[in-house]
């Protein structure tokens, strides 16, 4: 895990890991070599094993030299392609690493409440002429209603203050929240997304790996806005 105290260490430990990879890529590289030789072996003795009567003409050989090539091709194109990957993965983890202290918006219908301030999100696949946002307690009861009114495609940030329906402030706590949006009388796909700061940072063979508090640990795919 790579946290905000130890940056510099894990730079230096992940451009390691991105040497061993390559040597590794190396390695896999020379095993193209073997499979020519025995490829070329064995074309070797059917040649001299042929029926004198029916030998191989050209066309078998060059078709044969051209099955060679192509898999021979096609190993080394893997490997490349390996070493890339891996490499694509240190650097997207290094990156990351940038995010430790701030803000994200991911996927999630929880919002936490503070001294009167709590942060969320909601993410529209389309504009909407109206969104509403309803937030409930732990049994399910609705303490406050935000009209958003309309809204733009995409992720959009939003702040509660506390206060409900009623007019008295909300007690400290995680509350749930949905979204409701309409656009032409129609409903629009919309999804509720929870705020999180981002903790540490863990490089995997899938990509880097955010801890983001009492949100869990989530891919650094999953972020929709960074605040």
């Amino acid at each position: 895990m790579i946290s905000s105290t130890q940056d510099t260490s894990s730079a230096s430990a992940i451009i390691s890991s991105l040497n061993a990879k390559s040597n590794s890529a190396s390695k896999t590289e020379t095993n193209a070599p073997d499979t020519e030789d025995r490829f070329l072996k064995l074309l070797v003795t059917q040649m001299k094993n042929q029926d004198p009567l029916n030998p191989m003409d050209n066309a078998q050989v060059t078709s044969q030299m051209a099955q060679l090539s192509t898999v021979t091709g096609i190993d080394k194109l893997n490997a490349t392609l390996q070493a890339l990957s891996d490499s694509m993965s240190i650097v997207q983890s290094l990156s990351a690493t940038s995010m430790i202290g701030h803000g994200v918006l991911i996927p999630g219908s929880a919002i936490t409440l503070k001294d009167g301030k709590a942060i969320g999100g909601i993410e529209l696949t389309q504009p909407a002429d109206s969104v509403k946002v309803l937030i409930q307690d732990a049994a399910g009861n609705t303490v406050s209603t935000l009209q958003m009114g309309p809204q733009k495609a995409g992720v959009t940030a939003l702040a509660w203050d506390g206060q409900t329906d009623a007019g008295t402030p909300a007690i400290n706590g995680t509350y749930k929240f949905s979204v409701e949006a309409l656009r032409a009388g129609d409903k629009v796909e919309a999804n509720a997304l929870t705020f999180g700061m981002v903790n540490a940072v863990t490089p995997g063979v899938n990509g880097a790996t955010l801890d983001v508090g009492s949100a869990g640990s989530v891919a650094m795919s999953a972020v929709k806005q960074i605040i």
